[in-house]
């Protein structure tokens, strides 16, 4: 998959999505009980980070092995709303793992229904403790590998 043509369509992609789901919480509505925009960046990073703690891993251990993964790019496409209590799931999956960049896709969905309500994707680099950029931790590389992320 391409992502300078990425159209928020996660069918597009062979890899396997990780899924986590939690209720929306009331600190993450705006006066009219809708899910605030940035709220799904939030959202973005709780996936992202249980995608990692699937594998078997965590970014604890990453940063205290010296690395960073800093955001480069952000996009969210909006399609609907999620409102205070109701359910979340945010499927998210690595589509390009190259050895010193990473880009993560997601959608956000209303597991009640199924309907589909954001979508997107962030990339990372990979960078030491100073903020230079490297090559992807080995332990990561390996576990990627290993697990077919």
């Amino acid at each position: 998959m391409v992502l300078s043509s990425y159209n928020g369509e996660m069918e597009n992609s062979d890899k396997k999505a990780m899924e986590t789901e939690f209720h929306v919480r009331y600190a993450e509505t705006d006066a009219m009980g809708v899910v605030h925009h940035s709220t799904y960046l939030v959202y973005f990073e709780e996936g992202r980070s249980q995608l990692v703690r699937d594998l078997g891993s965590n970014y604890a251990d990453v940063e205290a092995a010296g690395y960073r993964m800093p955001v480069t790019e952000i996009s969210v496409r909006y399609v609907g709303s999620l409102f205070y209590g109701e359910k979340v799931k945010v499927h998210t999956r690595i589509e390009e793992n190259l050895s010193r960049r990473i880009t993560f896709s997601y959608e956000v969905t209303n597991p009640d229904n199924g309907e589909k309500l954001v979508s997107g994707f962030t990339k990372h680099i990979w960078t030491d403790k100073d903020g230079k950029v490297t090559r992807m931790p080995e332990q990561w590389a390996k576990l990627f590998h290993d697990k077919g992320a």
